[in-house]
């Protein structure tokens, strides 16, 4: 039987890994951090009404934050959503796993169109069927994901020809002078059925005649990776960089950035703004519901950049280029 994939440095042909090096982390680190870990306290719900959301009204780009790494992204070209979330829990089923603590900042029912999503891994906190399935029977959008993840969106209802796979640096014209390109994440992927590294991971870089963009999908630091898309793609005039879920660094490093970490992502990237995500929605790990904007203010101060060029969004807050 053939190998399903292509060899590369990231690819046996069966299975993914990262470059350079790879950790694996096993059913005795994750005893290990539960039996050791403290993690701190968080509210069972925040109080956020959502907002309405707004056309473009000329802007060259517009980037709403929905929630954890869920953003709404609106364009001359279309509209997209990253990582789309909207269920009370990720998990297996949507039965267990960690609770929403805080609402969507848009209802589902307040969502434009939706031309395209872009899936960046199959972790469940990042890809949640349920959702999907609710946007295609609604939008019918295009679906745009690394290598492997086909058969998620086919289960959510996303027919064949509405799917496209990319390998890391690979490009699709997603719609008239909409370019969206794959980009590398040094992260790792599994959900409860299928081998584990079984799908690709990674982020989008999109490209339109008016403004670039770039969604990290979620990605530990790599100290090659965000100078490569930078010189290969560009410099964003938006940047969205995880900032939460590092607590134990120990266990986590190897898999999502701390706050320190995403300002030298916004760096390397030369990005215009950056915005925070992956943060204040769903307890993944042990740091407080609040650390991740504290720390990266602190980032921000050390490293001699001003408050504004890496900043946090409120729940449907709207920043517009």
């Amino acid at each position: 039987m053939p190998a399903p994939f292509p060899l590369s440095d990231h690819c046996n042909g069966w299975r993914f890994f990262n470059p350079r090096r790879h950790e694996e982390r096993t059913w005795r680190d994750i005893l290990s951090w539960k039996l050791s870990g403290q993690p701190s306290p968080w509210p069972v719900r925040s109080a956020h009404p959502p907002r309405p959301t707004e056309s473009l009204a000329g802007h060259r780009l517009a980037a709403t934050w929905i929630g954890h790494s869920t953003f709404l992204l609106q364009t001359p070209a279309g509209n997209l959503l990253t990582d789309p979330v909207y269920s009370d829990r990720v998990g297996p089923g949507g039965l267990i796993g960690p609770r929403r603590v805080q609402g969507p900042g848009v209802d589902f029912t307040d969502l434009p169109a939706i031309d395209v999503v872009l899936l960046s891994h199959d972790h469940y906190d990042h890809c949640d069927r349920a959702t999907l399935r609710r946007l295609w029977k609604t939008h019918a959008p295009l679906g745009v994901t690394p290598l492997g993840n086909a058969p998620l969106l086919r289960s959510a209802g996303f027919a064949p020809e509405r799917i496209v796979e990319l390998d890391w640096w690979q490009s699709h014209t997603a719609a008239p002078g909409l370019e969206l390109t794959l980009t590398p994440a040094r992260h790792w992927s599994n959900r409860l059925r299928g081998p584990r590294n079984s799908r690709l991971w990674g982020g989008f870089h999109l490209k339109t005649p008016q403004a670039c963009a770039y969604f990290a999908g979620d990605t530990a630091y790599d100290e090659l990776f965000f100078a490569a898309i930078r010189t290969r793609l560009g410099p964003p005039d938006l940047a969205l960089i995880p900032i939460g879920a590092y607590a134990p660094r120990w266990f986590m490093a190897a898999q999502h950035c701390d706050p320190t970490e995403a300002v030298q992502i916004h760096r390397e990237l030369g990005a215009g703004l950056s915005l925070g995500m992956h943060w204040g929605t769903f307890q993944l790990t042990d740091e407080g519901v609040g650390e991740p904007p504290r720390e990266l203010a602190r980032a921000l101060i050390a490293a001699e950049l001003h408050a504004d060029t890496f900043r946090v969004c409120a729940p449907g807050e709207r920043v517009r280029l």
